[in-house]
């Protein structure tokens, strides 16, 4: 899920939103201004319903990026790189770039997630209760006992032992610690959130059947997520298998031609060593070291009038938010991050010098050489075995 828009850092980590957003951002204020709070507390001013319905939506939302950013920064404490958190239509999504390394990472990971939405909803009922006491009922202690309901409902249904939710992966854990056998343990966790996925469409086209249309089409709509993202996890599981002890060497591309940071972008543009030959390159600074990768659209994206004074190295993507390995790391540990980079590459270093780079492309090679191969045929590269 690719943010539509930048909202900037939170403890290292950039925070994007997705126009999705706004769909539920709308239902949930509207919800609260014109059910919930006119329901229970009749009588005031439609602005007024209004604005608390504003505020409250808005602060569902920072609910949302409180349990994500739990997620991001515990899963860096344990190792696992994260630095990107996108808000969307069905919730928020931490972008991690590497697997957790043992089962008890896995835990601590996937459970913190719901412990910080149910510590977020006993904190809300508890601020409630406390106004409640000095100011009696109202709009406000009304908004934020929705808050600490839908934040115990958030905990209470993430912790369902079916992958994507947070419970997929504390089942994963279990059954990777239980076996020794990560995929295995992939299997299980993303084979319960089919079934949970189909479970919740068979529902929501009963409600939707029934009269009930609205419910049922969100149920229909998490149910259709949730089947597919599971698909999707144990698609990549298959995937890191069948790479198997394949080594970075294997799928690099050797001494790639690279871009001297101090270069322009209108001689990046237009100089033959350059042109027509891909659709990105590493930057190098003057002792060879790689510095980040800059991309054709990124430099085409710099004024004309601009591009003279302008170099590769203000417009690239820093060697930060570029996955790195070295020549001989397995290759199938670059999968997360290349899936999350800008620019979908990987860089390879020996020794602190540049030796080569990997593409999405690259291991789509190597993963068809792979699966056009018999298992246990000559034909098998020795290296995936």
């Amino acid at each position: 899920m690719r943010a539509t828009f930048w909202m900037g850092r939170l403890a290292g980590i950039r925070i994007g939103v997705h126009w999705s957003v706004l769909v539920i951002f709308v239902l949930i204020a509207v919800g609260v201004a014109a059910g919930r709070l006119p329901d229970a507390h009749p009588g005031r001013p439609a602005w007024l319903y209004m604005l608390v319905g504003l505020i409250t939506a808005v602060v569902f939302m920072f609910s949302l990026l409180a349990h994500e950013v739990s997620h991001a920064v515990v899963a860096r404490r344990n190792g696992v790189g994260g630095d990107e958190i996108t808000l969307w239509l069905l919730g928020g999504a931490a972008r991690l770039k590497d697997e957790a390394p043992s089962p008890a990472a896995e835990l601590r990971i996937a459970g913190v997630g719901p412990l910080a939405s149910l510590v977020l909803g006993v904190v809300f009922a508890l601020l409630a209760a406390l106004v409640g006491q000095v100011d009696g009922p109202g709009l406000l202690v009304e908004a934020m006992a929705w808050l600490a309901g839908i934040n115990v409902l958030l905990a209470v249904f993430n912790v369902l032992p079916a992958a994507p939710l947070d419970g997929g992966r504390l089942l994963r854990a279990v059954v990777w610690w239980r076996t020794g056998n990560r995929l295995r343990a992939t299997a299980v966790a993303t084979g319960a959130g089919r079934l949970l996925g189909w479970l919740l469409i068979a529902v929501g086209l009963y409600l939707v059947l029934a009269g009930a249309a609205v419910d049922g089409v969100w149920l229909l709509l998490i149910g259709w997520f949730m089947v597919a993202m599971a698909s999707a996890e144990e698609g990549q599981a298959k995937l890191r298998e069948l790479l198997g002890a394949v080594p970075v060497r294997q799928a690099m591309t050797a001494d790639p031609v690279t871009v001297p940071a101090g270069t322009t972008v209108r001689e990046f543009l237009s100089d033959p060593p350059w042109l027509y030959r891909h659709s990105a390159f590493p930057v190098t600074d003057p002792a060879g070291r790689a510095v980040g990768v800059v991309s054709v659209n990124q430099a085409g994206q710099v004024p004309v009038a601009e591009r003279d004074s302008t170099t590769v190295a203000a417009v690239m993507v820093p060697i930060e938010d570029i996955p790195t390995a070295a020549p001989d790391d397995p290759l199938f540990q670059l999968l997360p991050g290349i899936e999350a980079s800008p620019v979908r590459r990987a860089l390879v270093v020996a020794e602190g010098r540049l030796a080569g780079i990997v593409t999405h492309s690259d291991i789509s090679r190597v993963t068809t050489w792979l699966a056009s191969a018999s298992p246990s045929g000559p034909d098998r590269p020795q290296a995936a075995r």
